[in-house]
């Protein structure tokens, strides 16, 4: 951007461009950092703890709270930056990071207490303790599908005792807050979501994540036995029948900042490759693969991919800053199509290099486990796919305007 156009432009909007920029260059500051203990934590399987208090002390792990709890307010087009950024270093930071994100930002617009939100966001960007829901069970699988949770809330005198399992709770060892997806024992039963600090007692984190990839996430099992929850903790309760859904706030926080951390995965594994295919020479060539045609038509496939990710999920975080929300249905394509194209340009990549990609010593083979998972997160293929082919098919037997008005 010129310098005349800086000048043109009004204070706030040069406060943001200013606030921006610093944001960035401490995430590309971190990731270079990150990314050079990624293969350890890969190997050992350990949540990189160091990670998250560099993340604090850089004041990048409460960026989206509003600055009346402590936070820098940004919006969701800065944040999917920053997520991206620090994917190309460490992914599984980057991916509980999101989900820290994503409750930071989205929790004030919900039905919790604001007294509630309140305690629990300052406390968050304060200590820098991560927020993730809790939701995921062994017999329930996804509630997503449908089903009541196992995980039960009794009544006591003074609020709730929780007693369950929750598997895939990413981001176990560094939350502050867990937000418990359970069912009471009321006669006529509410399901919904309990805010739990993670010191209270009667909590345990069982390490069982052996994964292929993510596996520095430490989405570990939570056990909670009989664990003493306030009455006001218990967030937003409402009838089964209640639950239609995630509201489109979330929806699109989730959709486009979760694509972010596997773009950010396949953008390593594109600078990885891009630098193989340079320093590479075969004796039979005598010049870098990277001259041939074939190479580099395959690198512009990589490059196609990359740049649909880019305007998506950029088009997509400026209208939400904007106030124009997309729909649940259209944050669940953006979610699928962002990933399966970061998968194919890891893919590409991968049938470039050869075994010098699959090699142990090489982290192009680390990217791929890692990029896989994108297809585990909700929302998955098929019911991405369902949701928004049944909103076309309705909106297509509704009558037009021009119908109506006639």
């Amino acid at each position: 951007m010129s310098e005349a156009l800086l000048s043109d432009a009004p204070p706030s909007r040069l406060a943001r461009l200013a606030r921006h920029g610093t944001a960035l260059a401490r995430a590309r500051k971190l990731a270079a950092q990150f990314a050079r203990t990624a293969a350890h934590y890969d190997t050992t399987a350990e949540v990189p703890v160091a990670n998250f208090a560099a993340l604090h002390a850089e004041g990048l792990s409460g960026l989206t709270a509003s600055p009346a709890h402590g936070g820098a307010g940004t919006g969701l087009a800065e944040a999917v930056e920053v997520i991206r950024i620090l994917a190309q270093g460490e992914p599984s930071t980057a991916l509980i990071l999101f989900m820290q994100y994503l409750n930071l930002a989205t929790l004030p617009h919900g039905r919790w207490d604001p007294a509630l939100v309140s305690e629990v966001l300052t406390q968050a960007v304060a200590t820098g303790g991560m927020i993730n829901s809790l939701r995921v069970e062994p017999e329930l699988g996804s509630p997503t599908r449908g089903g009541l949770p196992a995980t039960l809330a009794r009544r006591t005198a003074a609020g709730w005792s929780i007693s369950g399992r929750k598997i895939y709770s990413t981001g176990s060892s560094v939350l502050g807050w867990m937000i418990v997806w359970a069912r009471t024992d009321e006669p006529e039963v509410r399901v919904g979501r309990f805010a739990v600090p993670v010191s209270s007692p009667g909590i345990v984190i069982e390490p069982t994540w052996n994964a292929l990839g993510m596996r520095a996430s430490g989405s570990h099992d939570v056990v909670f036995d009989a664990v003493a929850v306030p009455a006001r903790y218990a967030a937003d309760l409402r009838r089964p029948e209640e639950w239609t859904g995630k509201e489109p706030l979330q929806a699109a926080w989730h959709g486009v900042l979760l694509g972010a951390v596997y773009d950010g995965i396949a953008r390593a594994a594109r600078d990885w490759v891009a630098g193989f295919l340079n320093e590479r020479v075969p004796t039979g060539l005598g010049a870098p693969l990277a001259t041939l045609p074939r190479v580099q038509e395959e690198m512009g496939r990589i490059e196609r991919l990359l740049q649909v990710n880019e305007a998506l999920s950029q088009g997509l975080a400026r209208a939400v800053d904007e106030g124009r929300l997309p729909t649940p249905e259209q944050a669940g394509l953006a979610k699928l199509t962002v990933t399966e194209n970061a998968i194919a340009a890891v893919d590409i990549a991968l049938r470039l290099s050869a075994n010098h990609g699959i090699a142990r010593a090489n982290p192009l083979e680390r990217h791929h486990r890692n990029v896989l998972c994108g297809r585990i997160h909700t929302p998955q293929e098929d019911a991405a796919l369902v949701a928004a082919g049944k909103t076309a098919l309705s909106a297509a037997l509704a009558p037009s305007s021009s119908e109506t008005s006639s």
